[in-house]
């Protein structure tokens, strides 16, 4: 399932509309419906379950059904990498580095680094 990410959600709201941009993409894209489920973050540790209560592709509302809070680790990760000679190669490496939960990536850039 897909997680969304709505800064202005805070954990005392029952229902909130999506903007115009996530509601197109909600209701055009991913073909969702009035009633089918969603998954947002407020990038505050919260995820919201939430149902679909009106879908329209400019406006999109939901009733958030359950709150749960993610502890953060107790530990930092921080990576410093001297990157890849191609753009593609270090894009890629950056995608799953954040897949594993590197907190933190400092490219390096040394005298004698090739780019």
């Amino acid at each position: 399932m897909q997680l969304f990410y709505n800064p202005r959600l805070d954990n005392s709201a029952s229902q909130f509309v999506l903007s115009p941009e996530e509601s197109n993409h909600i209701v055009k894209v991913l073909r969702k419906k009035e009633g089918d489920k969603l998954l947002i973050t407020n990038g505050k540790g919260y995820i919201f379950e939430a149902k679909i209560i009106l879908a329209d592709v400019k406006k999109c509302k939901a009733q958030i059904t359950s709150t749960t809070k993610k502890h953060r680790t107790m530990y930092w990760f921080h990576l410093v990498v001297a990157p890849t000679k191609s753009n593609e190669r270090f894009e890629w490496f950056l995608e799953k580095a954040t897949e594993i939960g590197v907190d933190e990536i400092t490219p390096i850039i040394c005298e004698h680094s090739e780019r």
